[in-house]
């Protein structure tokens, strides 16, 4: 058994059983109630559901475990870590409440602050896609599934790139380095899905002039990483990095 398939294996499983509890409530209203948390973000029982189930199913790893629903670890606490679950049981909660399908959920693996698996799910197209420890990348779509494959890369001068923007989140910002490409197709969406574009071939370049935390990224980071493809932290040039004092991510780019 290679390393790390229990726990991601674990991981697989709480995200599809996470994506089910997010489902009941989706299709059992046709409004869905919310109530606004400190940062004035939306929250929802689906949110409530999905965190303890993905909860239920980590503990066992008895790895630490950082969700957008817990209580806040302080960073002396946590500073240290070699190894820690980081999940958002509902990425795209405003979608959800739109009921337009984009939304996910998602549970990373960070190892010594880099992203090392991750599991995406969309609940409501039942995609799964997930890295494993020898950076394979797989998708499963109902009963079909299949390895992804690295990418060609592109470049910022070339004619008629697919860029991929927020639905709930466009920037000024982004509008700016939009009109600076040459004839661009811009696909909007909400949530991971749009790191996934880019691991799918459907898209090819994503800026984010934009508030994301950890938890929004990491998962998806995990598969684009394990493609060869960065998340470039557009303060620094570098690649972005997890466990920080604040967990808001900068602002960032991704390119095919």
């Amino acid at each position: 058994m290679s390393k790390y398939s229990i726990e991601l294996e674990l991981a697989l499983d709480a995200a599809v059983k996470a994506g089910e509890n997010i489902m009941e409530v989706y299709n059992s209203t046709e409004s869905i109630n919310y109530e606004k948390k400190a940062d004035d973000s939306p929250l929802t029982v689906a949110d409530k559901k999905s965190h303890n189930t993905i909860i239920d199913f980590l503990k066992e790893t008895n790895i630490n475990i950082i969700s957008e629903e817990s209580k806040s670890i302080d960073y002396d606490e946590r500073k240290n870590w070699e190894e820690y679950w980081l999940i958002d049981p509902l990425d795209g909660t405003k979608e959800f409440i739109k009921k337009n399908g984009e939304f996910t959920v998602n549970i990373a693996l960070i190892k010594n602050n880099k992203p090392h698996l991750g599991v995406v799910y969309c609940p409501v197209k039942k995609i799964l896609y997930w890295n494993d420890h020898e950076k394979k990348v797989f998708k499963r779509e109902g009963e079909d599934q299949v390895e992804l494959t690295k990418r060609v890369s592109v470049n910022e001068n070339e004619e008629g790139l697919r860029v991929v923007v927020s639905r709930s989140h466009m920037s000024e910002e982004t509008s700016d380095y939009v009109n600076k490409l040459t004839n661009p197709e811009l696909i909007s969406c909400g949530s991971s899905l749009k790191f996934l574009y880019i691991a799918d071939n459907k898209a090819d370049i994503y800026p984010r002039f934009g508030p994301t935390m950890e938890w929004d990224t990491a998962a998806a980071h995990s598969i684009l990483n394990a493609l060869d493809i960065n998340v470039i932290n557009l303060e620094t040039g570098r690649e972005l990095s997890y466990n920080k004092e604040n967990l808001l991510n900068p602002y960032f780019i991704i390119k095919a």
